[in-house]
């Protein structure tokens, strides 16, 4: 069976003293998470250390980075190395959120580079992938996100796809309270696992956990999360309220 994932997105939320809190407040909502079950918090950067330690001890808890930079280290002031995160413990990485493929302009071959550094160093990326709004209404959605996928994900090794998380997240429902129907949303998870499946072979694809993103809530989660391909959410806002991302997390299919 696949693994049921409630990833945390914060993005760049909260001062130190209410990330400190929201996450105490989130371990004493004291979500039920069985075996096959993972909660991931991705944290900004400063954070890392802290929510690493709140979690400590935890089961089923985890920490991820937003981002990591596409060069192993040098003279790139400002940036972040996935052997940093190694070096404190942090085993998930966001790789190629929408927000960074708009704002800092990332290259399907710096992507590509990412996910190479992250399993250099045993990090799990969680690789975003959508389409925008002029695609879903004008284009081919599917084939949209396919070349997304085969840009930056099938240079890799049938080894390092296996250990991957995809995130697929419609851009125009990533904070816009618009969210893409249950039916829609089945309909490009399951597209994403025939075109990881035509790649990799049915094994590796089914193994594969794909999430879903934009505008997961409490109230809609579960009808997001009974369908045979979702295995879970990236969540943004609704992750920033320790009683909705509780409902979130208790919404995960047993």
């Amino acid at each position: 069976m696949r693994k049921k994932i409630a990833a945390a997105n914060w993005k760049m939320h909260l001062n130190w003293d209410e990330a400190k809190e929201l996450i105490k407040q989130l371990l004493d909502q004291n979500p039920a998470i069985p075996p096959l079950h993972q909660v991931i918090i991705a944290v900004p950067f400063p954070y890392l250390g802290m929510a690493a330690q709140l979690i400590s001890g935890r089961s089923g808890f985890a920490i991820a980075a937003q981002n990591c930079y596409h060069k192993s280290s040098g003279a790139y002031t400002g940036e972040v190395s996935s052997s940093m995160l190694a070096s404190m413990a942090i085993r998930y990485c966001i790789i190629g959120h929408s927000e960074r493929r708009k704002y800092q302009q990332e290259t399907p071959a710096q992507l590509s580079e990412k996910l190479q550094l992250c399993f250099s160093q045993a990090i799990t990326p969680i690789f975003c992938c959508g389409e925008p709004l002029t695609i879903r209404e004008n284009g081919d959605p599917c084939d949209y996100v396919r070349s997304q996928l085969s840009d930056s994900l099938f240079p890799l090794t049938p080894e390092q796809i296996a250990q991957l998380i995809i995130a697929y997240e419609p851009i125009w429902a990533i904070g816009t309270g618009k969210t893409a129907s249950s039916a829609q949303a089945q309909e490009m998870h399951l597209a994403i696992r025939n075109y990881l499946t035509s790649t990799y072979g049915s094994v590796i694809a089914e193994a594969i956990p794909i999430l879903y993103g934009g505008s997961v809530k409490g109230n809609n989660a579960d009808a997001i999360f009974t369908n045979p391909d979702i295995d879970g959410g990236l969540v943004g806002g609704a992750s920033l309220n320790a009683v909705e991302f509780t409902a979130i997390i208790n919404a995960l299919p047993q």
